[in-house]
Order: C-alpha cells, then structure tokens, then sequence
C-alpha cells in the first residue's frame, strides 16, 4: 500500500500543477523548493529524527553528494512543471516509461556493471521506440529524455551517497542546501512584479505551499515501501505513475495521439516487459543462491536407551 500511494500520487501530480496555470514553471519549482524543508523539519521533529539528521550534516562528503542529488531533481522537477503546463503530459510520460532503460544504461556507463541478454534486448528496443516517437514528432522528444535521464541520475548518486543515508535526513539535507538559493530566487521574482503568492487569496497561496508536501508525502511513501518490499516488485509497481499520467493526458486533457506515436510507446511497453522479466528471474535466480547457501537442518536422531541408562 505505502507503494501503490507513492506510485499514484506522482501520477496524478499533473492535476495539481494545472490548477497552478496562473503561475510560471519558475515560481512553482521555487515555491515547492521553499516549501520542502518546513515539511522537512516538521517530519524530523514529529519522528525524533534530530540526532540523525545532525549526525549527516557534519559528513562533508555526503552533503556534497546530496546537493548535487538535489540539483539534478529540481531540473527534474522544473522540466515535469514546464511539461504539464505546456500540454505535453504524455511527452512527460513518456519519459518516465523511458526511466528504467536509462537506469540501466547509467549502471553500465557509470558503475561498469554487465549487462545479461534480456537487458540488452530492453535496452535496444528502448532506443528504437525513442527513434520512432522523434520522427513523430520531428524532433527528439526532450522533455521524456530530461526527465528520465535527470530521474536516473538522481537515483545513481543517491546509490552513490550509500544505502546508510536514512531516507528522511537525506532528503531533509537536500532540502537544506536549495532552500536558500530558492528563497533569494522567491524575492527576485516577487520584486519584480511577477510573484502570483497573493492572487485569489488564500487558496493560490496554499496550492502554492503544499508544493512541499507534494515533494515529501511521496518520496517517503516510496521509502516506507522499498524497506519491506523485494526491489523486482517496486519495479513493477512504478509503471503505474507513467500510465496514469498518459490516462490523464489522453482522457482529460485530450492532448493529441496519433497511432504513429502510439507505435512508439507500444516498443517502450515491449522493452519494459523484457526488463521486468529479467528482473523477476534474477531475483528467483539471488533467492535459490540464498537457499543453496543456507545451512541444512540437522536431523535430530532419537536414541534409544535402556531403563539402566
């Protein structure tokens, strides 16, 4: 459940940055960077978190990391506002059906990590449905390249930072080193007349600040659900934040879909469905490995003895 809630919230995001139209893609990105570590705070404080949270700030080193993680999601996150704003959800979904070919990709370029057949084969059918959606639209699709290829390298330094960075602090540290540069980027834009903070007061204001809640109530979800969930079957559930936000493009805001274009996502779904098979099989494959490992049970072997022992 903490999953599919992650999953869904991020999917139906375009409805809440369409009711934000009246403000540009930089006021949003700097509000909801703004608006992060408040939340932020609040959630340490509400879990006693304020050791770890101290204890992480003063490693230099994964601070360092993590700001650099924090920059790469806010171009994430401007690209995703500046995508439903300007009519191109499906682009945008397309981007996030792309992002765990590009993962990949990244483990191979990145960390040197081999890859088996079936990724290949993913892979290749991943670059193929990309070729296709560029002739229909007659340009590469930029938006579902940005976004995919800033999403994976998000997870590639947080894989970097190491798994011993707890999920809160480390978001909460992100959320430390973009505040201020997003409060003195706020103050610019309101005193040159273009802040929208106070329009049809209060509800404007308060769409705009639960920007931070939309950037902290998923991600944790999604953290809740990766400490009890086997990663194959995270990676199964994430489809359903791409497929959502093509309901929603297609359904409701009735952005165009040609069936060429259609064509291009049919690949995507077949290289996405060779990577999930090859991932459910190396996880049966990890699991048999654990087992062969194990120690075998002891038989417990009955004596029999006579009453004079």
């Amino acid at each position: 459940m903490y999953g599919v809630a992650a999953y869904v919230l991020w999917g139906l995001f375009p409805l809440y940055f369409r009711l934000l139209e009246s403000s540009s893609t930089l006021e949003i990105l700097l509000q909801r960077l703004l608006w992060t570590l408040p939340v932020c705070l609040l959630v340490v404080a509400a879990t006693g978190t304020v050791g770890r949270l101290r204890a992480l700030l003063r490693r230099g080193r994964r601070v360092s990391a993590l700001a650099g993680a924090a920059a790469v999601l806010a171009v994430n996150s401007g690209c995703y506002v500046y995508a439903v704003n300007a009519d191109r959800v499906i682009e945008a979904s397309l981007g996030y059906f792309i992002n765990p070919l590009v993962t990949v990709a990244l483990a191979v370029l990145v960390r040197r990590e081999r890859l088996r057949p079936l990724q290949w084969a993913a892979v290749s059918t991943g670059a193929l449905a990309v070729l296709v959606v560029t002739i229909d639209y007659g340009r590469p699709p930029w938006i579902a390249l940005i976004l995919a290829t800033s999403f994976g390298l998000y997870g590639l330094i947080k894989k970097q930072v190491g798994e011993d960075v707890e999920a809160l602090a480390g978001l909460t540290t992100e959320a430390l080193t973009l505040a201020p540069l997003a409060a003195a980027g706020l103050a610019f834009y309101t005193a040159t007349g273009h802040g929208t903070f106070t329009q049809d007061a209060p509800w404007h204001a308060v769409l705009l600040a639960a920007g931070g809640v939309t950037v902290v109530a998923p991600l944790l979800l999604f953290a809740a659900a990766a400490r009890r969930m086997p990663l194959a079957t995270i990676g199964l559930l994430q489809y359903l934040t791409p497929v959502l936000q093509l309901l929603i493009g297609v359904v409701l805001f009735h952005e165009e879909m040609p069936a060429s274009r259609w064509s291009g996502f049919v690949l995507i779904w077949i290289a996405l469905a060779l990577l999930s098979t090859d991932a459910l099989r190396e996880q049966d494959r990890q699991s048999a490995r654990r087992r062969k490992r194990a120690p075998a049970a002891q038989p417990v072997r009955a004596e029999l003895r006579t009453p004079e022992e």
